[in-house]
């Protein structure tokens, strides 16, 4: 009898889904800023791999999971950890949607995405390796991601969309807390890019990479932000920090193992591009961006730092992906904290929440804790 009621409360869930999903898109994109409470907190949803819904089965579950188990539970963990953490923005990092399953792409978008929608609360989205393998081109689905409700995504940013690589590169910028000294000036940066999919030069087989105009792009929009912040009104010292999220890790994640990763663990290669764009070495020049965020590895939920940047796995989030029978999913969740004196970042912080009874919360760590003087200004 539990099970059948089981049943029914997913179908249900499944159908509020589709019908939450959608509803029309309102024109009116808000202004992000930190709370009263002096924080910003941020949900990572990675490697969704949603199909067709109930009728979708679970991968890598354990036997007793196995029977009445689907995309629907997907649904519902997000739907239990949004109402948990309350987020102030919700991240999708890629593989949202399993294209070599999935009928009906455009529905399965909008059943992935439904119970962040039904939130009500921004969100924003970048795409994974599988996204497209279905019957939409990466950048019709971008196309369609920025038209749902509550999506803050962007196909391109309009001042590079003439040379940048890929679909879903952007920058959203997180303002101080209402009436606050900083309350309209960005005190931390968010940059989404669209890392690809699989490797279109000749003899360099593998996943794709950031290239070298979506670097380009970084770095003048990371300068253009730190211009801003030292400039009137209200100049401030150094730069506001920075978080970065895509999808394909960087060859560096495989500078860690379990014992050497800051916390979590290593169960999974770094399944990278076969070449390295330099990407990082990009990231640690300018300094600004002090952890990065990525998925595709689902096995994998560790954070380690190498020359003062934190790089970070989300954990895997979906019942359709692979993962580990025993092994819960998860998703990570980030906090950023203002000092109350000078209303800049304090802290950054990082926990990870299971997909357990309890909805365990793991490996809380600081990520990064300002100067007293604050960030270092690097070259503009």
């Amino acid at each position: 009898m539990a099970d059948k009621t089981r049943r029914t409360t997913l179908f249900f869930v499944f159908l509020l889904s589709l019908f939450l999903a959608l509803v029309p898109t309102s024109s009116h994109r808000p202004k992000l800023r930190f709370g009263r409470n002096g924080e910003f907190k941020i949900l990572q949803v990675a490697d969704m791999h949603f199909a067709n819904g109930a009728t979708t089965r679970c991968l890598d579950v354990l036997p007793t999971q196995k029977a009445h188990c689907s995309d629907l539970n997907t649904t519902v963990f997000m739907t239990r950890v949004i109402a948990a953490e309350k987020p102030d923005l919700i991240v999708f990092t890629g593989d949202n949607i399993f294209g070599f399953d999935v009928k009906d792409p455009v529905k399965s978008m909008n059943a992935a995405f439904a119970p962040a929608i039904a939130s009500k609360i921004p969100w924003v989205a970048i795409l994974g390796n599988h996204d497209q393998e279905s019957t939409l081109t990466r950048q019709e689905l971008m196309k369609h991601i920025v038209k749902l409700p509550n999506t803050l995504s962007q196909v391109n940013p309009p001042e590079a969309a003439h040379y940048i690589d890929g679909f879903g590169n952007y920058n959203l910028q997180i303002r101080g807390a209402a009436e606050s000294s900083l309350q309209n000036k960005s005190v931390l940066n968010l940059y989404f890019l669209d890392s690809g999919d699989y490797s279109s030069v000749p003899y360099m087989e593998g996943y794709d990479w950031v290239k070298t105009s979506q670097q380009f792009w970084f770095e003048r929009t990371s300068k253009r932000l730190q211009r801003v912040y030292n400039g009137e009104p209200n100049p401030q010292q150094g730069t506001a920090p920075g978080l970065a999220y895509f999808h394909i890790p960087l060859p560096e994640f495989w500078s860690f193992d379990s014992k050497n990763a800051t916390k979590g663990v290593r169960q999974e290669g770094t399944y990278s591009a076969s070449t390295n764009s330099g990407f990082f070495t990009t990231l640690v020049t300018r300094g600004d961006v002090k952890s990065v965020f990525v998925g595709h590895d689902h096995v994998n939920d560790f954070c380690g730092k190498l020359k003062g940047l934190n790089l970070c796995y989300g954990g895997g989030f979906g019942y359709h992906a692979y993962g580990k029978a025993g092994w819960e999913r998860r998703a990570r969740v980030v906090v950023a904290e203002l000092n109350k004196k000078r209303a800049d970042v304090k802290t950054i912080r990082t926990w990870k929440r299971l997909d357990d009874q309890h909805l365990s919360v793991i490996d809380a760590q600081v990520l990064w804790t300002s100067s007293v003087n604050g960030s270092v200004a690097p070259r503009l």
